[in-house]
């Protein structure tokens, strides 16, 4: 049996983003109790040259949504990379996990060997779909998802295995 590009990705990334609405919600509740402003948290970076929790957020938003349009041929919902509060970064998952439940399951289907060429500022990077989605796509998602877990357990928010991985499922 095998099993398609789809199926890998979009519900991967769609559990990826609760959990880390999940965790988030942590984080603010945490902050909330303690008296901790929520920019200390949100603005926590572990290395000075690393961006911080609002933007390991945003790029993991980007990872699922521009992984969705590249590979369905679709287009991306445009965020502004303007997200401030904890109520910001919920809005963001929730339009993100919004857009990926309307990618049509088939909109992937064929595209394995698709040529998917990444524009980025140091250059242009060429991949076939299956080695976009699961040599670069899929380890960017969750690059960006551990690092803003480390980043709120760092911080003290009692944040464990548990809730990276989200509920059991069957």
């Amino acid at each position: 049996m095998s099993i398609s590009l789809y199926e890998v990705s979009i519900p991967a990334f769609i559990r990826g983003l609760q959990n880390l609405s999940a965790i988030l919600e942590k984080g603010r509740t945490f902050a909330n109790e303690r008296d901790i402003p929520h920019t200390a948290l949100l603005g926590a970076r572990l290395f000075e040259d690393m961006a911080p929790l609002t933007a390991q957020i945003q790029r993991a938003s980007d990872a699922a949504k521009f992984t969705a349009a590249r590979m369905g041929q679709i287009e991306a919902p445009v965020f502004k990379d303007e997200e401030e509060s904890f109520d910001d970064l919920q809005a963001r998952i929730t339009a993100t996990i919004s857009f990926l439940r309307s990618v049509p399951v088939d909109a992937m289907d064929g595209r394995e060997n698709a040529e998917i060429i990444l524009q980025t500022p140091g250059g242009d990077f060429s991949f076939k779909g299956t080695n976009y989605v699961l040599d670069f796509a899929l380890p960017n998602f969750y690059f960006h998802v551990t690092t803003a877990y480390d980043l709120l357990r760092h911080k003290g928010v009692p944040v464990g295995k548990r809730d990276y991985l989200g509920p059991i499922l069957s």
